[in-house]
Order: structure tokens, then C-alpha cells, then sequence
């Protein structure tokens, strides 16, 4: 077996974690790397210009923008000019969806589901006004999954488009991507995988995969507030464009207007950076390109985040009066360290305040998942409390998180 994650080394890479919190709330937004850090001061003291003329600062700041342009596509194991970098995911589906409205046609059938953040739920909810049929996969209330028969109870001749998560922000829980993709493929629609909740814990191919539309957002991956929306490149060919008439042409520019944040987007090399000197501590020299190091180290992470949420999830399965929404296994196979539950007569606000006390940090809400938490019949308690880790977080974090909780609860 392979020595375990080396969180000291991790930790070293994220200032805020010297403070005295314990902060469990990383599915809402992570901390940003000092690599991300470094390069948006760099980027901000020495070449905020505009990028591209001839002179130094012009060119190097270009340059930075690229460079993160092309570690971000390497991430994902995509090509640059199928990956655009935008504000944020709710803004990148948003875009996406008036990009291929002109090729969907009246009848025409767009599924989503009732499990997902909102980001690729309500862009596509919106089509339904101008003559495309929305139809939503409901997730099984037992299983807590997005359940492949309830997908081809919906699919006929019209569908044109299946909107879904790779990993719950509420449950946790993964969807089998290739094989729902392979489905969907073969009922002539196109797939659009919301990643964002997926990211920080495991790797990316979408080649593997054979998605038609990915997306996560860099904040939630250790970066800055940027998100990416992947697309092969022939989709992305046909969209409509929605930038300046003189960029019809320009992959992925072409869907984004006003073009992305340079600053920020001269940080997300730091993203890669991060994570590959994680690898280099781990693994030691590797000839492997960036994507196949990324897929080691998130392998090492998977193994290292399965055995940091099992007592937690032990816990809760113990403590009376506690709805564990998702797998009460820690297995990293079927669930990320993103721990939703309820408690029975309690408001969820109430109980991320007790925690608060212990300076341990953690969410309650709907998070943005509001139809998932109406399904399950939260709403009016507040919805769930949320506990999520990442490989920065500790043993010694869950512990304290488990004694606040067993104080709160």
C-alpha cells in the first residue's frame, strides 16, 4: 500500500489554514494554493496591461493568460480551443444554453434533474418559454441516485440534450458518467456534466469519458473564482456565437463576452502547479505528462479522503435523530467527503451556529440545490447541515468536528 497523504506538506501550500478554524465547508469554495496566490500578485504588480502588443509586459502577461489557458485544458486531458474560461458556472451553462438554442428546434426535448445544483438546471428550465420541452430525472429517494431507468424512461426521438451532475453537492454520491454518457449516445442527445462538486477530489478526462459538455469552477479546485466549461470541438463550431461579430471564428472565444478575467486567469497555472508539486512529494520524478501525474495524485487523495470521512459518517449513523442524506459508506468508489444531514426537529441554521462556537466551520442551507431539498422534505427545517472535506483537512479536524457536533446535535 501506498504511504499515506502527506497533509503537513499539503497544508504548507494554504496560508488561511494557520488560522485556529477547522473549516469544513470546502464543497461551497476551497482555499486558493499559494501557486495561484504568487501568480495573480505577480501577474497584477508587474504586467497589468493589456495583453498581447509587442512590448515585455504586454507579451509576458499573454503569456501567463496562456499558460493557464493550457494547464487548465491539460487538467481535463482537452485540447485549449475547447475550453473556455469563464466567471463562474452558473454564467458558463447560461452561455452555453443561448449558444445552442438556435439549433434546437420546437418539440425538442432537454432532460435535467431534480438533484443538481441549480447551475445546469435553471439555464436549461429557461428553453421551456421559447418552445423546447424540459423533462427532469428525479432522483430515487431511497438511493439517494440519479438511477439510469429513470433516465430511459425519459429519453425518446426528441431529446436533444441530458443535463447532470458527476457528484451531488448534498449527497455526495457519484453518477457513473460513461456509462450514462454511452445511454444518452445512443438516443442521439449530447450530455452536459456539471463537474464542480467532482473536481477537487478526483481527476478529469473528458475524452475518456466522451462527454459533449463539462463544467467546474477552479474556485471549488483550489483557484481562484473562474470556472471552465468544456466542449468538443465541433459542438463548439456549430454553437451560435455570443461574442463581437470579428470572433465568430475564435474558439472557445466566440461564447464568451468580454472575454475572461485576466488576472485570474494568470493564477490558475498555479492550480496545476499545486497539485503537481503534491505529486513530486509523493511519487518523486515522473515521466508521465501533467494529466496522468494529476491522476495519480488524485488517486492518492481518493484513498486519503475515504479514510478522513468514515468517522464521521460512523457518527452521524449512530446518533439518534440524524438523517444522513447520501451513502453511509465512506467508500471513495461511490461518494466524495461531502457529508449532508438533517436532524429531527432542528433547524439546520441553528446547528452550523452551535458548531461555529467551537470554531469549526461548516454550512447548512439548500445550497443551491434547493428542488433536491424540497424532494427530500427539508425545506422547512432549513434545509441540510453540510460537512466537506478536502485532502488539506485533517484527522485531528474531524475529530474536533465530531466532538462540536456531538455537543450541538
Amino acid at each position: 500500500m501506498s504511504p499515506p497523504l502527506d497533509t503537513a506538506f499539503a497544508r504548507a501550500h494554504f496560508p488561511a489554514l494557520a488560522g485556529p478554524w477547522a473549516l469544513f465547508e470546502n464543497a461551497g469554495g476551497t482555499l486558493a494554493a499559494e501557486q495561484v496566490l504568487d501568480r495573480i500578485r505577480t501577474y497584477m504588480a508587474e504586467y497589468q496591461v493589456q495583453p498581447g502588443a509587442a512590448y515585455p509586459a504586454s507579451a509576458r502577461a499573454a503569456e501567463m493568460i496562456a499558460e493557464s489557458h493550457r494547464a487548465m485544458a491539460a487538467m481535463i486531458n482537452a485540447q485549449p480551443e475547447e475550453v473556455m474560461i469563464g466567471p463562474s458556472t452558473s454564467m458558463n451553462v447560461f452561455l452555453l444554453a443561448q449558444a445552442l438554442k438556435p439549433g434546437l428546434g420546437e418539440g425538442d426535448e432537454v432532460v435535467v434533474t431534480n438533484l443538481d445544483h441549480e447551475a445546469n438546471v435553471g439555464a436549461w428550465r429557461k428553453l421551456s418559454g421559447e418552445g423546447i420541452t424540459v423533462r427532469e430525472w428525479r432522483f430515487d429517494r431511497e438511493s439517494f441516485a440519479l438511477e439510469p431507468a429513470g433516465l430511459a424512461a425519459l429519453l425518446n426521438e426528441r431529446t436533444r440534450l441530458v443535463c447532470f451532475g458527476h457528484c451531488s453537492n448534498i449527497t455526495g454520491g457519484f453518477t457513473d458518467v460513461p456509462a450514462l454518457v454511452r445511454t444518452i449516445h445512443d438516443a442521439g442527445a449530447l450530455a452536459c456534466v456539471d463537474g464542480v462538486a467532482y473536481a477537487p477530489h478526483r481527476a478529469i478526462d473528458v475524452k475518456a469519458w466522451d462527454v459533449d459538455f463539462y463544467l467546474c469552477s477552479t474556485y471549488k479546485l483550489y483557484g481562484p473564482h473562474l470556472a471552465l466549461l468544456y466542449g468538443k470541438r465541433a459542438h463548439f463550431e456549430r454553437a451560435a456565437p455570443l461574442n463581437h461579430v470579428f470572433l465568430d471564428d475564435e474558439l472557445p472565444l466566440k461564447l464568451n463576452p468580454g472575454g475572461p478575467n485576466h488576472e485570474l486567469s494568470a493564477g490558475l497555472a498555479g492550480v496545476t502547479a499545486y497539485l503537481d508539486a503534491l505529486h513530486a512529494h509523493h511519487e518523486g520524478e515522473s515521466n508521465l505528462p501533467l494529466h496522468g501525474r494529476l491522476a495519480a495524485i488524485f488517486e492518492r487523495i481518493a484513498a486519503y479522503e475515504e479514510a478522513l470521512v468514515a468517522p464521521l459518517l460512523e457518527f452521524l449513523a449512530a446518533k439518534p435523530g440524524v438523517r444522513l442524506i447520501g451513502n453511509p459508506t465512506a467508500d471513495r468508489h461511490a461518494r466524495a467527503p461531502t457529508v449532508a444531514f438533517a436532524v429531527e426537529g432542528r433547524d439546520a441554521g441553528e446547528i452550523a451556529r452551535a458548531v461555529a462556537a467551537h470554531r469549526v466551520a461548516i454550512g447548512a442551507g439548500d445550497f443551491y440545490a434547493a428542488r433536491c431539498i424540497e424532494a427530500l422534505g427539508l425545506a422547512t427545517q432549513g434545509g441540510v447541515v453540510r460537512a466537506s472535506m478536502v485532502h488539506y483537512n485533517t484527522a485531528d479536524e474531524v475529530e474536533r468536528l465530531i466532538r462540536a457536533l456531538d455537543e450541538a446535535i
